[in-house]
C-alpha cells in the first residue's frame, strides 16, 4: 500500500499535492468539478489588505511550454476573503487551507496576515515576497535578504500558525535570502514563483501584455525550480515547498527527491482543471513503478 502523507510545519497532508496560488481561486470553484478534499491542501489566491483589480488586459500571453501572466494580484481584499470566501470554501472543504498573502509594505503584510492567522480553516500563511507583476511591492521584497528577513520577522510577532515565505527565482543567489528567512523565524519556504518573461506581438510590434512583462510558467522553468529547490534544501532546516512547471505525478516525486516536503501544482491548472486530481490519483501507480512505498521516505533522496 502506497504511503502518501506527509508533514508540512507540523500538520498532516494526506499527500504532498497542493494547488498554487492564483491558479485554484479560492476552491469552490474547483469544487464543483471534483472532491477537493482529496488533496494534500490548496493555497488559496493571493490576498491584500486592500482590494485589487489588478493589471490592465490583456494580462496573459502563451508561450511554447508555457505561459506568462501579469493579472497584477486581482482579489476582494482581506477583509471580504474572510467575510465572502471562506464561509464558501467552508461548506465545500473540511482541510486546513494555506493563506497566501501579498503586500505593499511591511505593515500590509503584517496586517493581513494578522487577519488570516485569526481564522480557524488557516494551517499555514504562505508570505508571497516575489511576485513579478506589481510595481512597488510584492517581489522588491523578495529580491534583497533583509527586506525578506524583515516582512518574515516583522508577521511571525502576529502569528502562531506555520509561516512559509515564498521566493522569487528572479534573484542571483536564492540561498542567501532563503537562509535569511529561516534566521528570520520562518517555519517554511515555498520556490520557485514565476519566472520574468515576455512576448512581443510581431503584427503590431508591440509587447503582447499590457504590463509589458509578466510571470512566465509552465513546464519549461521546471528544470530551474528543481535546481532552486535542491540548492535551499541543502541551505536550511526548514520545510521546502517545491513549485514551478510541475505537471505530472513524476515530477512530484523530482521535486520530493530534491528535498520538497510538499509540492505545488500552478499553471497545470490553468491547462486543466483536473490536473491536481489527476496526479493525485496517478502518484500511487508511480511510486510503485519506481519502487516507493512512502513519499516521506523519499524527501531529499537525490544526493
Amino acid at each position: 500500500m502506497a504511503e502518501m502523507k506527509v508533514s508540512l510545519c507540523g500538520i498532516e497532508l494526506d499527500n504532498p499535492v497542493i494547488p498554487a496560488s492564483g491558479t485554484f481561486g479560492y476552491g469552490y470553484e474547483f469544487a464543483e468539478l471534483y472532491d477537493i478534499n482529496m488533496l494534500g491542501t490548496f493555497s488559496f489566491k493571493g490576498t491584500t489588505k486592500e482590494p485589487r483589480f489588478g493589471n490592465p488586459t490583456p494580462r496573459i500571453a502563451e508561450c511554447p511550454s508555457g505561459m506568462i501572466n501579469a493579472v497584477g494580484l486581482q482579489n476582494p481584499g482581506v477583509e471580504k476573503v474572510i467575510s465572502e470566501e471562506l464561509p464558501k470554501l467552508a461548506k465545500c472543504f473540511s482541510k486546513k487551507v494555506m493563506a497566501n498573502v501579498s503586500g505593499f509594505s511591511v505593515e500590509d503584510y503584517v496586517y493581513t496576515c494578522e487577519k488570516l492567522s485569526a481564522c480557524e480553516q488557516v494551517g499555514w500563511l504562505e508570505v508571497n515576497v516575489s511576485c513579478p507583476n506589481v510595481h512597488g511591492g510584492g517581489m522588491s521584497f523578495g529580491t534583497s535578504p533583509e527586506a525578506a528577513a524583515e516582512v518574515t520577522a516583522a508577521v511571525k510577532k502576529v502569528t502562531d500558525k506555520p509561516v512559509i515565505v515564498k521566493l522569487s527565482p528572479n534573484v542571483t543567489d536564492i540561498v542567501s535570502i532563503a537562509k535569511a528567512c529561516e534566521e528570520a523565524g520562518a517555519d517554511g519556504i515555498s520556490l520557485i514563483n514565476t519566472m520574468l518573461g515576455m512576448r512581443i506581438d510581431l503584427r503590431r510590434r508591440k509587447p503582447v501584455i499590457a504590463n509589458k512583462m509578466g510571470g512566465f510558467s509552465g513546464p519549461a522553468i521546471f528544470p530551474v525550480a528543481v535546481r532552486m529547490v535542491y540548492q535551499v534544501v541543502n541551505a536550511v532546516k526548514i520545510p521546502v515547498v517545491g513549485m514551478g512547471g510541475v505537471s505530472s505525478a513524476e515530477d512530484v516525486i523530482e521535486m520530493m527527491l530534491a528535498g520538497a516536503t510538499a509540492v505545488e501544482v500552478g499553471a497545470a491548472n490553468l491547462v486543466d482543471p483536473f490536473a491536481s486530481k489527476k496526479i493525485v490519483e496517478e502518484l500511487p501507480k508511480v511510486m510503485d513503478k519506481y519502487g516507493i512505498t512512502s513519499l516521506s521516505e523519499i524527501i531529499g533522496g537525490a544526493k
